[in-house]
């Protein structure tokens, strides 16, 4: 297929899906305000109107402007002492991720989305249910080690690392703020790190960023609306309800 006619064909699919693909911007923006539990839900839209492969190249320059933003605003709060600890293992996840994209069939991602969404929803209750579970998680190497390759990992496959590395963030104690700032720079980074991975694999292309474009403003809305309710909403009730329709949606795509 010509270039013009992909661009045209992936503007196409975004125009017929445009309230979707609106939400889930919108989304990623409340994301990285804070609403850790609304990542799980633009993975899933995503996969649903472009195929779970190819939503992993389109989201990913959206995800970056919204680090981007994210870090702008809350940045000064970041502990790099746990991002230069984190980001070794995670590197490492994200080549293991990227050699199991190489040799995954296509029909095999939407189940494998399906089920890491629901291991991070099940992750995501445990968290809010139990959290003396992860702060009596000791510092250790191991832990920090584990917890990074399976960010790479989740993040090469489905861009869907937040909730982990949340968890890590959780069991060293980390004030909101701080885990705000955090969490912004750390994915700001290895989300840049991952763009010659999804460039090898053919997932950024002139076509996926003319989508990006027509969606930035959403996130960037998102982020705005995500600032501002921040401190109105009870987290935990709001979280509660975006992981339920999280782990309904991913038990979908297991059973299709």
């Amino acid at each position: 297929m010509e270039p013009d006619q992909l661009v045209r064909t992936m503007r196409e699919i975004a125009i017929d899906n445009g309230l979707l693909l609106a939400i889930a911007a919108f989304g990623i923006g409340i994301t990285k305000s804070g609403f850790s539990g609304v990542s799980l839900v633009h993975v899933l839209i995503f996969a649903h109107v472009f195929g779970a492969r190819t939503s992993t190249g389109i989201v990913l320059p959206m995800l970056i402007a919204g680090d981007t933003m994210a870090m702008f605003m809350y940045g000064k709060h970041a502990n790099w002492t746990y991002i230069l600890r984190m980001m070794p293992p995670a590197i490492v996840g994200v080549v293991v991720g990227w050699l199991m994209m190489h040799r995954i069939e296509e029909s095999a991602y939407r189940p494998l989305i399906g089920g890491i969404i629901l291991v991070l929803a099940t992750m995501q209750i445990l968290r809010m249910v139990r959290e003396s579970w992860w702060t009596e998680v000791p510092h250790a190497n191991w832990f920090a080690w584990c917890m990074g390759i399976l960010v790479g990992i989740t993040t090469m496959l489905a861009n869907a690392a937040g909730p982990v590395f949340g968890l890590f963030l959780l069991a060293i104690g980390l004030p909101k703020q701080e885990f705000v700032a955090t969490a912004a720079w750390f994915f700001l980074l290895l989300n840049l790190a991952k763009i010659p991975f999804s460039l090898n694999l053919g997932l950024i292309r002139g076509d996926t960023l003319v989508v990006n474009l027509l969606l930035v403003p959403l996130i960037l809305a998102g982020l705005m609306a995500g600032r501002m309710i921040v401190h109105r909403i009870p987290q935990r009730a709001f979280d509660f309800v975006i992981l339920a329709f999280s782990a309904v949606a991913a038990i979908q795509m297991l059973v299709r």
